[in-house]
């Protein structure tokens, strides 16, 4: 009976661990996120504070990386300024954080072509079942880090952030 009455608060205990451990909604009380720089050519994003770097990730694009995004579907990640403009908490990628593409410049070159500009660009977590990454450069455009790397941006980073993606 020891024995079992035993196991049982053990078991219990290890499983309030991990379930503490499976909160995918971090906090942050640090330095505020001003800005966010992104170079996709050596995949790297930066968290600022001012001129002061906060965070660096390194990233995966999309499918066809080089050149910014123009059409809906090419599969590239976009190139310009923007900002941080939505969340999505239940988001296919653990979590995401919005990118306001297109802009009006995006907007007003794809409209020449008779193109869509396309849209729905974010930085996000790795994949639900059913969506196997093909690493590197897996996403439609979109911007990929890991899981936990995701749970830090979306808790530093505003909306109204302003994002920068140079090529």
């Amino acid at each position: 009976m020891i024995r079992t009455t035993r196991r049982f608060a053990v078991l219990g205990g290890l499983a309030l661990t991990l379930a503490g451990c499976a909160n995918k909604f971090r906090t942050y009380n640090g330095p505020e996120v001003t800005r966010l720089q992104m170079f996709k050519g050596d995949r790297t994003l930066f968290l600022y504070n001012n001129s002061k770097v906060l965070k660096t990730y390194k990233f995966d694009l999309g499918f066809a990386p080089a050149g910014p995004k123009q059409f809906e579907g090419d599969g590239k990640t976009p190139e310009g300024s923007y900002t941080v403009d939505k969340r999505n908490p239940n988001s296919m990628f653990h979590l995401s954080v919005g990118i306001s593409y297109p802009n009006e410049a995006d907007i007003a070159y794809a409209a020449a072509q008779g193109r869509s500009p396309g849209g729905d660009i974010f930085i996000h977590g790795g994949p639900r079942a059913g969506i196997d990454p093909i690493k590197p450069d897996w996403t439609a455009g979109c911007i990929a880090v890991s899981d936990r790397e995701i749970e830090d941006i979306y808790a530093m980073v505003r909306d109204g952030t302003p994002i920068d993606i140079f090529a």
